[in-house]
C-alpha cells in the first residue's frame, strides 16, 4: 500500500529480528535506507542484521553511519565496540586453529556467537575444534542445529562425517564427506577427509585380514602404514595401537607390545581391550606389580567374574615373585621334572660348597655358603611334593611346620650324596678341586 516508506521496512526488519530471521530482516533494513539514507534506526537494524549473521565489518560500516547521523547515539556506540570485539574474536580464532589450540577458537567462538548467534560460519568453526578435542555430541548437536535450517550446508554435512569418522564409524562417515562434496565440490577438508577416511578403512582391514592369516609381519606393517595416515583420528589409531600390540606380543616381542598398548591408552584411556593385552604382556615378561595395576584399572571399570580372576591370577603371581625364586635358584624351568631337579640340585650344590672355596677371601666364602643354603633350601622344597605344590599355588611355607629355618643345608647334601665319608673335595692344583665319590 505505501512501497516508498522507510519506516515501514525498518518495522517489518525489526519483527523478522525478533523472529530470528536476520537474513529477510538484512533485505528489508537495506531497503529502508535506501529509500532514506538518514534513517538512524534503519543503519542501526543493518548494522544488528550484519553482525548477527557474522559479517562484522559491514556491521562497523553500518555502526559508523548511523553516529554519523547521529554521534551521541549510545546504541550505535555500543553495537560498534561489539563489532569490533568480534572482528577481534575471528582474528584470535584463526589464528589459535593454526596453532591446533582448539579450545581457544572454542572459547573465542562462543564470546563471538553471544553477538552473532545466526552465524554459521562460527558454529561451524566451534562445531570442527569440538570434533578435534573429542566433544562428539556437542559438536554433532551444533551441526544438526544448522542442518534442520539447510540441510544442504555442506560444512556441517562435514562435521557430521568428521564426528563419525573419529568415533570410528568410518562408512557412515564416507556418506556425510561424499554428500558434503556433492553439496560443494571443491571443499577441501570434506575431500581429504574422505580419502583419509577411506585409505584407513582399507589398510585396517588388510591388517585385520594378514593377522587372521597368521601373517604377523604383514599385520605390522599395515597397522604400521595405517598409523602414518591420519594423527588427528584418536580412537581409531587407539585401536590401531592395540591391534599392532598384539601384533607384536605373537611376535613375541613383548616390549614392544607393552609400548604400543600404552601409546593406544595414552589416546585413549578408557579402552580395556588395550590395558588387557598390556597387563598379559606384563605377565609374560614378570612385571606383575604393573600388571597389577592394570588389571585392577581393568576391573574397577568392568567387574566381570573373569576380570576378577585375572587380577587374582595377577595379584597372587605378584606375591609370589616376592619370595625366593628356588626354581631359578635351582637354575630349572618351573615345570622341571624330579630328575632334571635332582640333577640340578647336584650341580649347583657341588659349584658352592664352602669346602670347595675354603681357599678364597672371607667374603667370597660368605657368599657362596649363603649360595649353598639357597640351594639345599630350594632343593628341601622342590624334591617334596607336598612342599613343592604349596610354593607353587602361592602358599605361605612356613605354615603347617614347614620353617625354612629349621633346616641344615649340610644334612641335606651328606643325605642327597650317601651320607659321612660318600664325598670328598680334593686338590689337584692350586685353586682346581675334583670330587671323590666313596
Amino acid at each position: 500500500m505505501c512501497p516508498k516508506n522507510a519506516s515501514y521496512y525498518g518495522n517489518r526488519a525489526a519483527t523478522l529480528m525478533m523472529l530470528g530471521r536476520f537474513r529477510e530482516a538484512l533485505g528489508d533494513a537495506q531497503q529502508s535506507v535506501r529509500l532514506d539514507d538518514s534513517f538512524v534506526r534503519g543503519h542501526l537494524r543493518e548494522g544488528k542484521c550484519h553482525l548477527s549473521l557474522g559479517n562484522a565489518m559491514a556491521a562497523c560500516r553500518s555502526f559508523q553511519r548511523a553516529l554519523e547521523l547521529d554521534h551521541k547515539n549510545a546504541q550505535a556506540q555500543q553495537e560498534f565496540k561489539n563489532a569490533n570485539a568480534v572482528i577481534e574474536y575471528e582474528k584470535i580464532a584463526e589464528t589459535d586453529f593454526e596453532k591446533r589450540d582448539f579450545r581457544k577458537v572454542v572459547f573465542c567462538m562462543d564470546r563471538a556467537l553471544e553477538f552473532a548467534p545466526a552465524c554459521h560460519r562460527f558454529k561451524i568453526l566451534k562445531a570442527e575444534c569440538l570434533a578435534m578435542l573429542g566433544r562428539y555430541p556437542e559438536a554433532q548437536s551444533v551441526a544438526s542445529d544448522i542442518l534442520r535450517m539447510d540441510s544442504t550446508n555442506a560444512d556441517a554435512l562435514y562435521v557430521r562425517g568428521l564426528c563419525l569418522y573419529y568415533e570410528d564409524c568410518i562408512e557412515k562417515a564416507v556418506q556425510f564427506f561424499v554428500q558434503a562434496l556433492r553439496m560443494a565440490p571443491d571443499h577441501e577438508k570434506a575431500c581429504v577427509a574422505c580419502r583419509n577416511a577411506k585409505a584407513l578403512k582399507a589398510k585396517k582391514e588388510d591388517g585385520n585380514k594378514a593377522f587372521k592369516e597368521g601373517n604377523y609381519k604383514l599385520a605390522y606393517e599395515l597397522y604400521t602404514e595405517a598409523l602414518g595416515i591420519d594423527p588427528n583420528n584418536i580412537k581409531t589409531n587407539a585401536k590401531l595401537y592395540c591391534n599392532r600390540g598384539t601384533v607384536n606380543s605373537k611376535l613375541r616381542k613383548l616390549d614392544d607390545a607393552i609400548e604400543d598398548c600404552t601409546n593406544a591408552v595414552k589416546l585413549d584411556d578408557t579402552y580395556i581391550k588395550a590395558y588387557l593385552r598390556r597387563a598379559q604382556c606384563y605377565m609374560d615378561t614378570e612385571q606383575y606389580e604393573e600388571a597389577v595395576r592394570d588389571y585392577e584399572k581393568v576391573y574397577q571399570t568392568e567387574k566381570t567374574k573373569e576380570h576378577k580372576q585375572l587380577l587374582k591370577n595377577a595379584q597372587l603371581e605378584l606375591k609370589k615373585s616376592k619370595r625366593k625364586d628356588y626354581y631359578k635358584i635351582l637354575g630349572v624351568d618351573k615345570n622341571a621334572s624330579e630328575d632334571e631337579i635332582k640333577k640340578a640340585y647336584r650341580k649347583r650344590a657341588l659349584m658352592h660348597h664352602p669346602d670347595r672355596h675354603s681357599g678364597a677371601s672371607a667374603e667370597v666364602q660368605k657368599e657362596e655358603e649363603k649360595k649353598f643354603k639357597e640351594v639345599g633350601e630350594a632343593f628341601t622344597i622342590l624334591s617334596d611334593p607336598k612342599k613343592k605344590t604349596r610354593y607353587d599355588s602361592g602358599q605361605d611355607l612356613d605354615e603347617e611346620g614347614m620353617n625354612m629355618g629349621d633346616f641344615d643345608a649340610n644334612n641335606i647334601f651328606k643325605a642327597f650324596f650317601g651320607g659321612p665319608g660318600g664325598f670328598s673335595f680334593e686338590a689337584s692344583g692350586p685353586g682346581n678341586f675334583f670330587f671323590q665319590f666313596g
